[in-house]
């Protein structure tokens, strides 16, 4: 099993026994602050009713993006991670 794999499998007992479901839930990102990479985000997001905030760094070369949204179970927020992992240069905190 690759870390990848072995990070989703953790994540999802620990989503599974702290989270009840449907539950808020807070996904962040940095992604180099690209207009393209960002739309790619907000796009994974369209139609789930998603909060979502941006916030520059100080050099202007990055952009967080936090996003809230009502996940119904433990497996959508695995889905969500494993879709955001193709946007280039993307780092999941």
């Amino acid at each position: 099993m690759d870390n990848r794999a072995q990070f989703y499998k953790k994540l999802k007992k620990k989503l599974k026994k702290d989270t009840s479901f449907p539950a808020k839930y807070l996904f962040k990102f940095i992604v180099p602050a690209d207009e393209e990479r960002i739309n790619q985000i907000e796009k994974l997001f369209d139609h789930t009713g998603a909060v979502i905030n941006k916030t520059s760094s100080k050099t202007g070369k990055y952009t967080s993006v936090s996003i809230l949204v009502v996940m119904k179970k433990a497996d959508d927020i695995i889905v969500k991670y494993m879709e955001a992992e193709k946007i280039e240069g993307i780092i999941s905190l």
